[in-house]
């Protein structure tokens, strides 16, 4: 059966990007602002964060989870020894491997998220991961396995960044020209993804063996007042 159209806002990543010119890379993405691209300065601000919450240093090895076209990744590439992009989008893996790829200390590779942490050959070579901006698009199975894989498998990742997540407990911060629909809130493929309180995200990263530290961007980032950051280190040992 067909399934039932939604009366909210939907976004397809590769379909969208697609539609935006081949060098447009934060539009590619949906990094923008009514629908503009966001300024360098905020930029700027994402990796400056990234690269303070993992303590980047050129001995790591980085797992980009959910890359996109890359364009994210290649401005931490200075501060490590390696990065890997992964992302479902066949066309923005082709972006990122036509305009950022460098191997092999960078490359990408397009992949579901659980069936590449599921087959990755040598997982253990990552040191730290990063999902920046994709988390919430990930359906609430794929998110427990991606984290429960990451923990698995990835045993020398000690550190994984998830930013930019929507707060459940600030919808209305977001919200203010109207009420959410029925679901909206709840369904991955809604344009601001899922929204998850706290609360929520702990639970879920504590049944995957991760302990959640999180934070907020100053005043200065152009979504704090509806979004948070959770850093997530390995549970200590009982």
């Amino acid at each position: 059966m067909p399934a039932t159209p939604r009366d909210y806002p939907t976004v397809d990543y590769d379909t969208h990007a697609r539609t935006c010119a081949p060098d447009a890379f934060w539009a590619q993405v949906k990094r923008t602002v009514h629908g503009q691209p966001v300024s360098d300065a905020q930029i700027a601000l994402i990796i400056k964060e990234i690269k303070r919450q993992l303590d980047l240093g050129p001995q790591d090895h980085l797992l980009d989870l959910a890359c996109g076209n890359g364009a994210l990744s290649q401005l931490l590439t200075d501060s490590c020894a390696s990065l890997l992009g992964v992302d479902i989008s066949a066309y923005l893996i082709e972006v990122a491997q036509k305009h950022f790829s460098q191997p092999p200390r960078v490359s990408f590779v397009e992949s579901d998220v659980t069936a590449y942490l599921r087959t990755e050959k040598d997982p253990l070579r990552f040191t730290k991961a990063v999902c920046y901006g994709s988390f919430m698009y990930f359906p609430d199975d794929v998110a427990r396995a991606s984290l429960r894989l990451l923990g698995e498998r990835f045993a020398n990742v000690q550190t994984v960044f998830i930013g930019n997540l929507p707060d459940r407990d600030r919808v209305n911060a977001f919200y203010t020209q109207r009420q959410p629909k029925p679901g909206e809130l709840d369904d991955p493929q809604a344009q601001i993804g899922i929204w998850r309180t706290r609360e929520t995200f702990v639970d879920m990263a504590a049944a995957a063996g991760w302990e959640t530290t999180f934070s907020n961007m100053g005043d200065e980032f152009y979504s704090t007042h509806y979004r948070y950051d959770a850093l997530l280190r390995r549970s200590a040992p009982r």
